[in-house]
């Protein structure tokens, strides 16, 4: 079976709790970094991976996302008019023609195996990618999707892109165990989800990063509520590995956990710091705040 990927799948469906009041009305997956919303920059990735599908798995109430990428009429014609053509192409290039949205709904918030599971009908039974935005990752070279895609094609094999945490965080992750690893990968022997650190396998991370073998959706439509009463997807995972290989994937670059405050405030400085324009301006403010 060939491992290329198409398809990637955005769980957007979350609450995000821990930016309200914001997010009463901005989906978190519309929260800025600089001058870009999170879904973007995990669309741009998936896209550099060489998806050209994207399902998004949203809930009833949330249209930000797919107003996101509607196309705006009087917007674009209001910037035609006035000659602001760069404007312009940023609003028109959020997706390049050859890229399809597609927006699927989660009737109820069952967790991210039941989220994953709702994308089956446009992904069929090909392998696939799911990126979490609120994981934004950053690296000069090849996106971190890139490169398990290239690693799940060449070992014909699931990916899961996983970072060494604090042991103490352990409970706040999917925790693999692995066997040898060869460079920056090893095949995954144990998974388990939001262990205590006392009994945690390892202190090697799962991050939002995966490439997955369409097998996993007929394991997923079989997976029991487990942590927190929700479908995971690592349980998904765990009885995949029983049949199929899933490796661990340590990619180059850096995560920012968007998925908290700290983070979207580091993700936003380390992001302005990189635009020619804005970084000496953002380091004497930095350095203005704290001087006081």
């Amino acid at each position: 079976m060939s491992f290329r990927i198409r398809k990637a799948v955005f769980p957007v469906a979350g609450l995000g709790t821990r930016f309200l009041p914001a997010t009463k009305t901005v989906p978190k997956e519309m929260l800025p970094v600089v001058d870009k919303p999170l879904i973007q920059y995990a669309v741009d990735e998936a896209i550099e991976a060489g998806c050209d599908t994207l399902v998004f798995v949203t809930n009833r109430y949330k249209h930000a996302v797919a107003d996101y990428f509607d196309k705006a009429y009087e917007l674009e014609v209001k910037l035609e008019k006035s000659g602001k053509t760069e404007l312009l192409g940023m609003i028109r290039d959020v997706l390049p023609r050859h890229v399809r949205a597609i927006f699927v709904t989660q009737a109820e918030a069952l967790g991210l195996g039941h989220a994953v599971l709702c994308a089956r009908p446009v992904i069929g039974d090909e392998p696939f990618a799911v990126l979490l935005p609120d994981d934004l990752i950053w690296n000069k070279g090849p996106g971190a999707l890139r490169q398990m895609a290239a690693l799940a094609e060449r070992e014909s094999a699931s990916v899961i892109a996983v970072q060494d945490v604090p042991p103490d965080q352990t409970g706040s992750y999917g925790i693999v165990a692995t066997g040898d690893v060869q460079g920056r990968t090893a095949q995954i022997n144990a998974i388990v989800e939001k262990p205590r650190p006392d009994v945690a396998p390892s202190n090697l991370a799962v991050v939002g990063r995966y490439v997955l073998s369409g097998r996993i959706f007929d394991l997923l439509s079989r997976t029991r509520p487990g942590a927190g009463g929700e479908i995971q997807l690592t349980d998904g995972i765990a009885a995949l590995m029983k049949e199929e290989r899933v490796l661990a994937h340590r990619f180059e670059g850096k995560r920012f956990d968007c998925g908290s405050r700290i983070g979207l405030v580091e993700a936003t400085i380390e992001f302005a710091l990189q635009h020619d324009d804005l970084a000496e301006d953002t380091r004497e403010i930095m350095r203005a705040a704290l001087a006081r």
